[in-house]
């Protein structure tokens, strides 16, 4: 990228990810009790068959409650425990023998007590040779032809874009714009954020995580040098009341990760999918683009469709993924969780069309493609997207990437870690 070699672009990078880590992370607020449970690895790693012990610990004010009584389960991630037990912790500190594991995976203690009468509960979760876990998802033999077409059939649609300027949202130095461009089907919207001063421009496109909301634009980036785009996937404006995204989700996309899943032709995210290489075509249009310069992040939902993008799309320069969703989705018929939505865990979704629909929108499968390097932020406590899940997407890569483990966050990551993806990302421009 002989462009972004100045070190002020590196630093409008960094503000960047500052900016947009904030709708990543939500880190919840500290508990007036609060319990705090890890496993004896100051790195929470162990190899199988290796045993591990939980330390629990239940603070009120900061200080150890004496006498309390807890409860703990131990089990895979979101399956149920295989061990139970009560426990006096006699000086508000103790100790819990966990077992092991003989395969690649996660060990979750989850613990529960009550205190002045008030329910309160953990967990942490311990990982066996996370590095060795192998996906459950099966690659179609027709995998890449199935999306080789779909990506030819896109060709043909023109773009067709539609922009509308935001005049209330524009800034002294930054134009501000509701787009929506045609999709395989119906169209896709965004707000797209342009330096109003004239030169060529990097770009960063952000794919949303899920459910439906309105969208912005990242105006103070591009104030300082960015194009952006900010897009949605179901079809619809993305400057509307949130109470109409609300209605929505509650009606007409209720559940629409299991839309159409019977058939992998008109399975809901076929359309969102090449939906995000259009974005990345409309961003090839814009005479503000520099042409070369364009990457794509996002988190959950978000983070499975940056390596969704990289992955389909190969002008995508590099990708930022944190803590991806719908990774190896059929985790749940082998005896171990499976990745956001949790599907084939009923008999409305635990179908055999659903599961072959399921292989070719699995994360796994495109990680296997994924050419560029990569920034890739969880944690092992993460109750929506589970380490287990995520690792069997992860170790699929072989192009450059690099792991960021924030051990005990849940679905966020601790603005510390945001900081080295921010980091990580400097460092490739640099080294461009």
């Amino acid at each position: 990228m002989k462009s972004l070699r100045s070190t002020t672009v590196f630093h409008l990078i960094l503000v960047f990810f500052l900016v947009a880590s904030q709708q990543l992370t939500a880190q919840p607020a500290q508990k007036y009790v609060n319990i705090v449970v890890s496993p004896d690895h100051e790195d929470w790693n162990y190899k199988t068959g290796e045993k591990v012990i939980y330390h629990v610990q239940v603070l009120k004010h900061g200080n150890p409650v004496k006498g309390v009584e807890i409860k703990y389960e131990i089990g895979l991630e979101k399956m149920e425990p295989f061990l139970t037990g009560k426990l006096v912790l006699k000086d508000g500190t103790g100790t819990i023998k966990g077992g092991t594991m003989k395969t690649p995976g996660f060990l979750r203690c989850r613990i529960k007590t009550k205190v002045d009468d008030r329910e309160y509960s953990n967990f942490t979760t311990a990982a066996f040779d996370p590095e060795n876990i192998e996906p459950t998802a099966i690659l179609p033999d027709d995998f890449n032809d199935f999306w080789k077409k779909n990506l030819e059939d896109l060709k043909k649609v023109p773009v067709q874009a539609k922009v509308t300027l935001m005049p209330e949202r524009c800034t002294e130095k930054v134009n501000v714009y509701h787009v929506n461009i045609a999709n395989i089907s119906g169209r896709v919207y965004g707000i797209l954020c342009v330096p109003k001063e004239e030169g060529n421009y990097p770009a960063l496109l952000q794919v949303p995580g899920a459910g439906a909301r309105p969208y912005y634009g990242i105006t103070d980036l591009a104030a300082k040098g960015f194009i952006t785009l900010q897009i949605g996937i179901h079809g619809v404006p993305v400057d509307m009341a949130k109470e109409v995204y609300k209605n929505m989700m509650d009606g007409p996309i209720f559940r629409y990760w299991e839309s159409n899943m019977d058939d992998k032709d008109r399975y809901y995210y076929k359309r969102v999918y090449l939906a995000c290489v259009r974005a990345v075509d409309y961003i090839f249009t814009l005479p503000e683009f520099d042409g070369e310069n364009i990457a794509v992040f996002g988190g959950s939902q978000g983070g499975a469709l940056s390596i969704v993008t990289a992955s389909l799309d190969h002008r995508i320069k590099y990708l930022a993924s944190y803590y991806p969703a719908l990774c190896d989705l059929t985790g749940y018929l082998h005896g171990r969780t499976g990745g956001w939505p949790h599907l084939f865990k009923d008999d409305f979704t635990n179908t055999k069309e659903k599961i072959e629909t399921s292989g070719y929108y699995d994360v796994v499968n495109f990680a296997r493609d994924i050419n560029v390097p990569g920034i890739y932020c969880w944690g092992y406590n993460d109750n929506v997207c589970p380490p287990t899940s995520i690792f069997a997407a992860y170790n699929q890569i072989s192009a450059p990437k690099t792991m960021l483990i924030s051990h005990d966050s849940r679905h966020w990551v601790y603005p510390e870690f945001s900081d080295k993806v921010h980091e990580w990302l400097l460092g490739q421009f640099k080294n461009d």
